[in-house]
């Protein structure tokens, strides 16, 4: 608690040095002890510092200890009023809170809000679920957020994540071995979760050993999602890509690709003979594709493919099955593929409709999984990946500047070049959806989805 509240006030005078005091509002548990220590600390360095509290930490409590030894009287929180000249520090309820947020700290936060005052939150803002980022009922918005050993999913998920502002996470002497022994199955999804795993061509390579990728065209007017796709899935390693398309577009197709090899895939027996003698790695299906009785019989055939591979099934692939969800996933159950699914949340509601009760998205991500019986990247600002085995990572780098039409359909074909050149599918996923994210974040203002693919070889040159 003492190395906690050291931390929030390293924090407090180095984002705001132009405060001249502060309002540390404390609950009656360990949050609120951390806020006591930090008062006792601000005090010692000079601030003015007023305390308001919530109640009284319970006895013989670490909090009733920081509660006794800050020797500044608190005065009623429900008495709070904010002033411009001084930083609010937020110690009400941290990442454990699980109920609505009691009226006089949403009255608070509300007064906070309307004032326009600096925000410092120790934790999590009081009112945000550490487990899932909901909103519990007037949340505080804060301007920088301290939390400790740990960044909890309320920091990374929607709304929480908005209303943390800018996360410092401090350490506090909270072991390794203590986090690993809580058995751990959510990450935050960076570069060091699946960095190791990336695909490195050996010496001797040749074009089919780094990966052959079949990506599906849609009809003649449909075809930029599904060469979006494949040319991701060129610039993210792939040694080999090529197009399926039906008859009518392979004149359009044609027009656009130079490396990219092209196939006629007009039927099930196309498709089929193509997989029998081709053997790809890996195959999107759905950028444009349509819907209807065509792609349900496409995706049955790829995933009764007698060869191990990578199936993607996005955008259409998913909305072709959404009066008959468990037709895929017993697919699902029975190939002999890995099933990576992609669907944005229009697309997860129609696969999951009874999931949307659930409060929080991580836990519909790591249901849906365990259901469909493969990988599912649950797309949005606030991602999640998701294994049948319980694994989940929350992805961290996201911009809005991916949300642009054709940005799903290169993020299915980096996807399936990752999976395609043998990264296990949890970790091709996390690393796609990253380097996804990564690509437009440098891009920024003005991005469109055929700027993505040039960005990628980049960002994977920095990371091998």
């Amino acid at each position: 608690m003492q190395r906690a509240g050291e931390a929030v006030l390293r924090a407090a005078l180095a984002s705001f040095p132009d405060s001249n005091g502060a309002d540390i509002l404390c609950g009656p548990g360990n949050n609120g002890g951390d806020g006591y220590v930090v008062a006792r600390l601000l005090a010692e360095s000079g601030w003015v510092v007023r305390v308001w509290a919530l109640g009284k930490p319970a006895p013989m409590s670490d909090a009733r200890r920081a509660f006794d030894e800050c020797r500044l009287k608190p005065l009623p929180l429900e008495d709070f009023r904010p002033t411009v000249e001084a930083l609010v520090i937020d110690a009400v309820f941290g990442a454990g809170l699980s109920r609505n947020l009691p009226l006089s700290a949403a009255e608070a936060a509300t007064r906070v809000a309307k004032a326009d005052v600096k925000v410092l939150a120790v934790d999590l803002p009081s009112g945000v679920a550490g487990d899932s980022g909901a909103d519990l009922g007037g949340a505080f918005d804060a301007t920088e957020t301290v939390t400790f050993a740990r960044m909890k999913p309320g920091h990374l998920l929607y709304p929480g994540r908005a209303l943390c502002g800018r996360v410092t996470l401090a350490d506090i002497g909270i072991a390794d071995r203590h986090v690993a022994a809580a058995g751990c199955r959510t990450w935050c999804n960076t570069p060091s979760l699946w960095r190791h795993r990336l695909p490195r061509p050996a010496s001797d390579a040749h074009k089919y050993r780094r990966g052959h990728i079949l990506v599906l065209s849609g009809p003649r007017y449909q075809t930029g999602a599904a060469r979006l796709s494949a040319m991701s899935a060129a610039r993210s390693g792939a040694g080999a890509v090529t197009l399926g398309s039906p008859p009518d577009a392979l004149d359009v197709n044609a027009a656009h690709l130079t490396s990219i090899m092209l196939v006629v895939t007009e039927s099930d027996a196309d498709l089929t003979t193509f997989l029998r003698g081709r053997q790809p790695t890996a195959c999107v299906i759905g950028p444009g594709f349509g819907t209807g009785d065509r792609t349900r019989t496409f995706v049955a055939t790829l995933l009764g493919h007698e060869k191990t591979m990578s199936v993607i099934l996005d955008a259409d692939a998913i909305t072709s099955f959404k009066d008959t969800p468990d037709v895929l996933f017993g697919m699902i159950g029975k190939s002999r593929s890995a099933t990576i699914l992609t669907p944005h949340e229009g697309e997860f509601r129609r696969l999951f409709p009874d999931m949307e009760h659930e409060r929080s998205k991580l836990e519909r991500a790591r249901k849906a999984a365990a259901r469909a019986g493969g990988i599912v990247i649950y797309k949005g600002p606030d991602t999640i990946i998701a294994a049948p085995d319980g694994r989940a990572a929350i992805n961290g780098n996201g911009t809005p500047w991916l949300a642009t039409a054709g940005s799903g359909d290169v993020l299915a074909g980096i996807v399936a070049a990752l999976a395609g050149q043998g990264m296990p599918a949890f970790e091709a996923a996390c690393a796609a959806v990253w380097l996804h994210a990564e690509a437009g974040g440098k891009f920024g203002p003005g991005l469109i989805a055929e700027d993505l693919p040039e960005l990628l070889p980049a960002i994977l040159r920095d990371l091998l």
